[in-house]
């Protein structure tokens, strides 16, 4: 199976869609326990959410491995996100819900956690490092958009309702502060609720690409499922609501492509 969908474009920005995979290989999905099974902290429709962004000449990166194998936004090394919060790991253990994924007797151990860092997260990581270099090549810059979406109602995670729209920039450290200036002013004319840097500031994937100094901006987009999909299985999606949302994301993506024609330091589009 393929890990991921790669497709190169010839602007400044990379979208990344690390958890909407829903693929599990055999060897693994029969150790699967059935809350395990269900997958039901994807990201669901994140992809098709954004595929005006097809058209806008962005680098797409597409995970096809479900985030139950592997999380891809997640430090390699096993060190929490999140010190002091409930999160999921590398290799999750539970659901959002903190029901057990795997079946007893069957949750990866640290050989298992290596093979699969080798077969499913290094690939993808590898890929997105040719083309920030591919990019910064071109442009001298690159700006790195890390797609995500989640119930808007997840205790074990968050009290009360997340907002719709959820803007990290690993408080400001991953990306220029003109650009989250940008960014900010789009959301604030928005009709959706959001916020800068609560919950969600950044995963591993913004902390760790994101480096103004060394030409590489990031930021981290949540946003609350409700807002173009049912939060509970099957994961409809609501052509009504993601139709509104979708306006607000193409001036999100506008916004960034502006910023980097006004901030950039060599090529063009």
């Amino acid at each position: 199976m393929p890990l991921f969908e790669l497709v190169e474009g010839i602007t400044p920005l990379i979208l990344s869609f690390p958890h909407s995979g829903t693929e599990v290989p055999k060897d693994i999905a029969q150790n699967l326990s059935p809350a395990g099974q269900g997958l039901c902290d994807t990201d669901w429709h994140v992809p098709r959410l954004y595929g005006f962004a097809r058209d806008m000449e962005v680098t797409w990166l597409e995970a096809k491995i479900s985030r139950t194998v592997i999380d891809l936004n997640r430090d390699p090394s096993g060190a929490s996100l999140y010190p002091g919060q409930t999160t999921t790991g590398l290799c999750p253990l539970e659901t959002f819900d903190g029901e057990a994924l795997w079946q007893v007797g069957k949750v990866p151990d640290a050989d298992e956690v290596e093979r699969r860092k080798e077969m499913y997260f290094e690939p993808y990581h590898q890929a997105m490092a040719v083309q920030i270099a591919r990019i910064k090549a071109r442009h001298g810059f690159a700006v790195l958009y890390d797609c995500h979406s989640i119930r808007g109602t997840v205790p074990r995670l968050f009290e009360g309702e997340l907002p719709s729209l959820n803007l990290g920039t690993d408080q400001g450290k991953s990306c220029a502060s003109t650009l989250a200036q940008k960014l900010s002013g789009v959301l604030a004319h928005s009709p959706h609720s959001h916020v800068v840097n609560g919950r969600f500031r950044g995963g591993w994937i913004t902390r760790h690409y994101g480096c103004p100094k060394d030409d590489v901006q990031a930021v981290q987009m949540e946003i609350a499922q409700r807002e173009y999909m049912e939060e509970q299985a099957p994961w409809t999606w609501r052509d009504k609501r993601a139709s509104n949302l979708q306006s607000t994301l193409k001036g999100i993506l506008g916004a960034v492509l502006q910023w980097a024609e006004e901030e950039g330091v060599s090529g063009s589009f």
